[in-house]
């Protein structure tokens, strides 16, 4: 085989294509990591439910199962390691009518089957004692206790950054629109920064999968996008419930779940509507009326009056619903990891082993000798003690200096996230790594000192240079004085 710049490109830079990365990045290999947005977790990794499954959902021997199962094993020691929130609270799948009640032992069987610990099929007083707030209707549940949440930008973010500390590289703003093979077994992808060769593509493009898939495949991958739309709630209304909570699911999916966030938010959805525009994030009236009216199927009195934002995800559906994941049959070298939907979150330590597994084997990759650990150091102000803050500011005067006052957000914090591995470059950026932007005022207060700051820190960077999400989102367009210039006064 000839020589290629890479021995393995990744396509997509979500939680799926990142946790590859880091799982590749402990072998001797060239791996990139090609990324049509402005930064890490764009796309479906940013909008979802936040939640680790505990895997009594999906259909008994089909990877989704197989995956949720593990991947939620490892989701509590591996987000200890890179300093990730998260909390195993449990979950409830609330049944409201006496004929639905069987359906609660069929999921804890396939619960069963599927390899998960502790369900427990639960009538309606020990119902009310794990959850005081479910519904009037609420007849019983199914308590599955190794559910948990997880803050999934900073998983994402973590992927990434240890797998560029051990290594990996990432090329952003970079759009891949074509993939050959050529005689020597060496790929070649045409992307919009340059093309690049290597010896294996995995695709892990999300919604976007299904095309790359085609380019190389006859028999066509079809990926549809399914939107789910989502309020957030203020931290005010964070206690609402205990645990997430669920209607009992249909064939759209989970329907509109009340969960609350390692952030101390409530989030309130989604509902589930399949669309045809793979950018159609927006969300609408219909359907946020709809998240509204089926929030109180399973639990009482949410309080939506305390509702800060909204925001819609796009899972990347295909008509199996399954997970595909493997080498293409006629394309040696070409991997997929496509249509990772819910539970694709609480799956992806696992799908990140499986799919490296592959590579590896392809490739007959040995790993490293060394490995550098990565941790992510970021600071909680809003659970730090008072001492404990004082101590930060006797180190560093800037963490005294609050950017943020939703959040608690500091200028320390704000400098951190722009000089880390892959630092921040965005607004966006900045709000997935510190939280910034993400409180009551939702980026009212501190935008232009973010902004400040991130034209100071960043080498080359303008006020009018800062964004909010990369390419086409520019904030200023000029200053005052610019249009008074040469008027005489």
């Amino acid at each position: 085989m000839q020589n290629s710049d890479y021995d393995v490109v990744i396509v997509g830079a979500g939680v799926s294509g990142c946790a590859t990365a880091r799982e590749l990045s402990r072998l001797e290999a060239r791996v990139l990591v090609i990324e049509r947005e402005e930064d890490v977790c764009c796309g479906t990794s940013k909008a979802n439910s936040a939640i680790v499954h505990a895997g009594y959902d999906a259909r008994t021997g089909s990877l989704m199962a197989k995956l949720n199962v593990e991947g939620s094993r490892l989701m509590p020691a591996l987000c200890e390691s890179l300093g990730v929130d998260f909390m195993r609270i449990g979950s409830l799948v609330v049944c409201t009518s006496e004929e639905m009640l069987p359906g609660l032992e069929e999921l804890r069987q396939r619960g069963a089957n599927n390899g998960v610990e502790g369900l427990e099929v639960v009538d309606r007083p020990r119902l009310l004692e794990l959850e005081p707030a479910v519904s009037h209707a609420a007849l019983g549940a199914l308590w599955a206790p190794t559910a948990g949440i997880v803050n999934p930008f900073q998983l994402n973010v973590a992927f990434a950054e240890d797998a560029s500390v051990n290594g990996v590289d990432f090329r952003f703003n970079s759009r891949v629109s074509g993939l050959s093979r050529d005689d020597d077994g060496c790929w070649h992808v045409s992307c919009s920064t340059g093309n690049v060769t290597c010896r294996v593509v995995v695709n892990a493009a999300g919604v976007h999968a299904d095309e790359l898939h085609n380019l190389v495949s006859t028999d066509k991958l079809v990926i549809t996008p399914r939107r789910g739309q989502y309020y957030v709630l203020d931290t005010t209304a964070g206690a609402h419930v205990r645990h997430t909570v669920f209607s009992q699911p249909t064939v759209l999916g989970k329907g509109v779940l009340i969960t609350p966030t390692t952030a101390g938010n409530l989030l309130v959805g989604p509902n589930a509507e399949d669309i045809t525009d793979k950018e159609g994030t927006d969300t609408t009236a219909e359907g946020l009326a709809e998240v509204a009216e089926k929030s109180s199927v399973a639990v009482r009195d949410v309080p939506l009056r305390e509702v800060i934002t909204s925001f819609s995800g796009l899972r990347a559906h295909q008509p199996g619903h399954d997970f595909v994941i493997g080498e293409v049959e006629g394309a040696p070298g070409f991997v997929d990891c496509a249509a990772i939907e819910s539970p694709g979150l609480s799956a992806c330590p696992a799908i990140g082993r499986m799919v490296a597994g592959i590579v590896r084997d392809i490739l007959a990759l040995a790993p490293k000798p060394v490995v550098t650990p990565w941790r992510s150091e970021f600071v909680s102000l809003e659970r730090a003690t008072t001492e404990e803050w004082a101590a930060l500011v006797e180190k560093n005067p800037a963490y005294g200096r609050v950017i943020c006052r939703c959040r608690k957000v500091s200028e320390a914090q704000i400098v951190d996230a722009i000089h880390a591995p892959l630092g921040a470059r965005s607004l966006d950026a900045v709000k997935r790594r510190t939280e910034a932007c993400m409180g009551r005022c939702q980026a009212g207060f501190c935008t232009p000192k973010i902004m400040e700051i991130l034209a100071r820190e960043v080498e080359g960077m303008d006020m009018s240079d800062v964004t909010k999400a990369g390419p086409g989102s520019g904030i200023v367009v000029g200053t005052n004085k610019d249009g008074l210039a040469g008027d005489g006064r």
